[in-house]
């Protein structure tokens, strides 16, 4: 009986193990592509906003002209980190496309499936993209 409870102890350990260092296979984006393109829009959409809210006149007040200077400033910076975003979803889309959907785009080793799950548009293994960090490479 303590036999096959250890038996039985190991193997779940070894399912645990084997669903935290699993691959995402790139063949089969479960949904994936739907999530990437709500991301998209969603982006898309941000961007639009930040836009039109750029292009709105400065009031004649130099108090308030002031401030909306400033406020632009953040806006834009909000404008460029959303292009950013809608651009690594773009590449993301065209990965999946080639088929290379889920393979590090600097080492080419398997990007895991926690990542692609809380990242979909992760383009680089977590060992790649933490050496990227810490190096302060651009891409």
């Amino acid at each position: 009986m303590a036999g096959y409870r250890r038996r039985r102890v190991a193997r779940a350990g070894a399912r645990r193990r084997e669903r935290r260092h699993s691959t995402m296979d790139p063949n089969q984006p479960d949904g994936l592509r739907d999530r990437l393109e709500n991301k998209k829009l969603e982006f898309s959409a941000r961007l639009e906003r930040i836009t039109d809210n750029l292009r709105r006149g400065l009031e004649s007040d130099s108090k308030e002209r002031a401030i909306q200077l400033e406020d632009s400033e953040v806006v834009d910076a909000l404008g460029n980190e959303a292009r950013k975003e809608l651009e690594k979803v773009s590449q993301a889309l065209r990965r999946m496309d080639a088929g290379k959907y889920g393979l590090c785009s600097r080492c080419g080793s398997a990007i895991g499936a926690k990542r692609i799950e809380a990242y979909p548009y992760a383009g680089e293994c977590i060992e790649c993209a933490t050496i990227k960090e810490a190096t302060g490479a651009r891409n």
